[in-house]
């Protein structure tokens, strides 16, 4: 997302938070970000409770028998559908 020069204030930024997090782009060149104290701490604690919620809840892959499972479900519905 591009943001023009010009200053905003922190609400504004704070609203703009989720799109510049989605996009991937990152917060640290922008201009607020750059020139508010506030709001690179309020970041800083994001980034703690976004890092401390992934150890609360470890990503396991399921085995790969489970995704066998799923795909044979989707066709033998997909079958029942168009058979119908």
């Amino acid at each position: 997302m591009k943001t023009a020069t010009r200053q905003i204030n922190c609400a504004t930024f704070q609203n703009q938070l989720p799109e510049l997090i989605a996009s991937g782009e990152g917060f640290s060149n922008h201009p607020h970000y750059q020139t508010c104290e506030m709001c690179r701490a309020l970041l800083s604690d994001l980034e703690i409770i976004a890092d401390k919620a992934r150890q609360l809840f470890p990503i396991i892959d399921p085995p790969d028998a489970v995704w066998d499972k799923l795909q044979i479900a989707i066709e033998s519905d997909r079958t029942s559908f168009y058979s119908a």
